[in-house]
């Protein structure tokens, strides 16, 4: 189910559709993506899918985590990392393992209380966790060199674009449930250039809190 065999095949799969970072891979390789599923799915993980974990949400397929963080590893400084929509921890681990500072939003508190759970496991100590509406940002904790976001609005928030550091990079989901263009923003000054990586499937950005 975990064997190094099907990781190894996962790896493989990320590098045939266009994953070149090394240091990416590696920690893909070395995340254990089956403890932040239930245990019925636990045998899927490293399948290259996304799996539903409660509340209407999902771990994002594992291509899609690579792609995202791929493109904030490889255009600039990791040192503070903001992430939108904790989820089941396993994104925030690999931010965590790859830069100095995660902090990481969660508006759903069973969610963040179990993804609290898996990552420490993992023993990371550089992640800072919220209870909070992810489309507001953590502005006390920026300016960020990088921002990812792990559920599409219709439009970029501005308050993302703001807690931005100068060459700070936002990956953000765009768009409605029918079509959403994966967003590679960096700001350099009070400028902000675009560029589409990919078209994909997020579950949409809501607003406000969820306690239970």
């Amino acid at each position: 189910m975990t064997s190094q065999r099907t990781r190894e095949r996962l790896l493989g799969r990320l590098m045939e559709q266009g994953i070149k970072s090394m240091e990416v891979l590696d920690v893909m390789r070395s995340t254990p993506r089956h403890i932040f599923l239930e245990e019925a799915l636990a045998h899927r993980a490293y399948e290259d899918v996304a799996l539903p974990i409660g509340h209407n949400q999902t771990i994002s397929q594992p291509y899609i985590v690579a792609r995202m963080t791929e493109a904030i590893v490889t255009t600039g400084c990791m040192d503070r990392v903001l992430e939108i929509g904790t989820g089941c921890g396993y994104q925030t681990a690999i931010l965590a393992l790859l830069a100095k500072s995660v902090y990481t939003i969660e508006r759903i508190k069973p969610l963040l209380d179990s993804a609290r759970k898996n990552l420490k496991l993992l023993k990371l100590r550089n992640i800072e966790y919220k209870h909070d509406d992810g489309a507001l940002g953590w502005a006390e904790k920026g300016p960020f060199d990088a921002i990812i976001t792990t559920a599409a609005p219709q439009t970029v928030p501005r308050e993302l674009l703001e807690q931005l550091a100068d060459r700070g990079r936002l990956v953000i989901p765009i768009g409605g449930e029918g079509h959403q263009e994966l967003r590679l923003i960096t700001r350099t000054g009070s400028e902000y250039t675009e560029e589409v990586l990919d078209l994909v499937r997020f579950v949409p950005l809501l607003r406000g809190q969820v306690k239970h």
